[in-house]
């Protein structure tokens, strides 16, 4: 199975992308691939822009990957309660490819982390309404609050109660793959 993460943000220390990769490690028997949204930077996206220039190429590259996969794991930062800028503008350049939906009808383990108490709640509520109209089919939902208090890079979730929660939730989306 090949599996691609990557997290909302496209913060160079992001603690999005970082539960990815811990979400990742539980399924080391498989392909995983971590992207940088950084990696994807497009100008902001424009009728006219799309009108004059077409949709970048950059796009057509993030669907190339998640067209290659057999699951998403995704974990959205959350601004002024919502998407970030730079998914946002990914999403909405890839939403424009004719005869796609954004994220291609895969499975997928959609979460979300912030240093709040509320863990990203208002971006995961969001996205758990607005990923199946847009191709993703999500299995489980996962919220990680307080980020510096419960997670510990190399460690992972150092909370037992939420690290419980996640592998869980991991285990369900592993049971929908092998039934």
């Amino acid at each position: 199975m090949r599996i691609l993460g990557f997290g909302g943000s496209n913060s160079s220390k992001s603690i999005n992308r970082e539960l990815v990769r811990f979400a990742a490690s539980y399924f080391q028997e498989h392909e995983v691939e971590i992207l940088d949204l950084n990696d994807y930077e497009m100008p902001i996206y424009k009728m006219d822009r799309e009108r004059d220039n077409g949709i970048p190429q950059l796009a057509f590259d993030f669907a190339r990957k998640i067209d290659g996969c057999d699951l998403l794991i995704v974990s959205l930062a959350e601004n002024n309660g919502a998407y970030s800028a730079a998914f946002k503008n990914i999403f909405d350049w890839v939403s424009r490819i004719v005869g796609r939906k954004a994220f291609g009808e895969k499975p997928m383990l959609l979460m979300a982390t912030s240093p709040g108490s509320r863990g990203g709640a208002s971006v995961l509520e969001i996205a758990k309404t607005r990923m199946p109209r847009s191709g993703g089919n999500v299995l489980e939902t996962f919220s990680l609050p307080n980020f510096n208090e419960n997670f510990e890079v190399g460690k992972g979730i150092t909370n037992a109660e939420f690290r419980m929660q996640l592998e869980d939730k991991i285990k369900s989306v592993k049971a929908h793959f092998n039934p």
